[in-house]
């Protein structure tokens, strides 16, 4: 069932996917060479708890092995997501990491994800990153009142196929408010045309996954990890947004991590 939200719970949605925006920017600021992920699990949980929130993801069930021992899904390179955060698990020069992030704040939820470069990457691996949030973007814009979720999932998959990608297929946005998932699937591909249609009050998760290679993917032995098959490298943007007044407003935000990003790499 697909729950419309009210004009106060789309208020309190942006209130935890604000937190959420600015969790990813105090993971901005420390990521670089030499760092681990479990360094930036510890930061993004401690600034979470201290804004009143609580990490969703902390002990996110499994129904194939154990709860989530993270605060945030760290995945780094080909790990397209879920990766688990680790203390031997260091940040290198060239590396790229996708940081999901989930809040629990007044009984609603926020969720994002921003791929971060650890200091200089390939001309190659930015590409990737730069159609993916592109194709993120093209995915909100054609949520609209009227239009179906095919018409977010052909946008997303349309531009970055167009570019030589691969959509990964196994692992979709979805529908959020009260829970953390719910409906709809928002799949990263699809037909214009299909699926349900868009209303006022739908609040989605928008998350193109999108790999350099083949789309092909594994699960690693700790049921979380999941990598692609050919370990090319792979990218994960997301927003949350809700349809308000016939049209996508976004209610997480990048314009602080964009604003650090800058003043790193100029």
């Amino acid at each position: 069932m697909i729950i419309l939200k009210t004009e106060e719970e789309i208020e309190l949605m942006r209130a935890a996917n604000q937190l959420v925006g600015a969790t990813l920017a105090e993971i901005a600021k420390v990521i670089q060479p030499g760092v681990s992920t479990a360094q930036l699990d510890r930061v993004a949980e401690e600034f979470i708890r201290d804004n009143g929130a609580e990490p969703t993801f902390k002990g996110f069930p499994n129904p194939y092995g154990p709860a989530f021992t993270g605060s945030i899904c760290t995945s780094v390179n080909d790990v397209v997501v879920h990766g688990v955060p680790r203390e031997d698990c260091i940040l290198r020069e060239g590396d790229i990491i996708s940081v999901d992030c989930g809040t629990l704040l007044n009984g609603f939820n926020g969720d994002s994800c921003y791929t971060f470069k650890v200091g200089q990457v390939s001309d190659e691996v930015q590409q990737l990153l730069t159609t993916t949030k592109e194709a993120l973007y093209l995915g909100i814009q054609a949520a609209s009142v009227g239009h179906r979720i095919g018409d977010i999932s052909y946008a997303v998959q349309s531009h970055c196929e167009a570019a030589g990608y691969s959509v990964v297929r196994e692992f979709v946005g979805h529908g959020i408010g009260r829970n953390m998932h719910e409906d709809p699937q928002v799949p990263n591909y699809g037909r214009r045309g299909n699926g349900p249609q868009i209303k006022n009050g739908l609040c989605i998760a928008i998350e193109p996954m999108i790999a350099m290679g083949a789309k092909d993917i594994y699960l690693e032995s700790d049921k979380w990890t999941v990598r692609t098959q050919d370990h090319k490298p792979a990218a994960h943007f997301e927003h949350t947004m809700a349809i308000h007044h016939g049209k996508a407003e976004i209610l997480s935000t990048f314009e602080e991590v964009e604003r650090i990003e800058a003043a790193k790499f100029g």
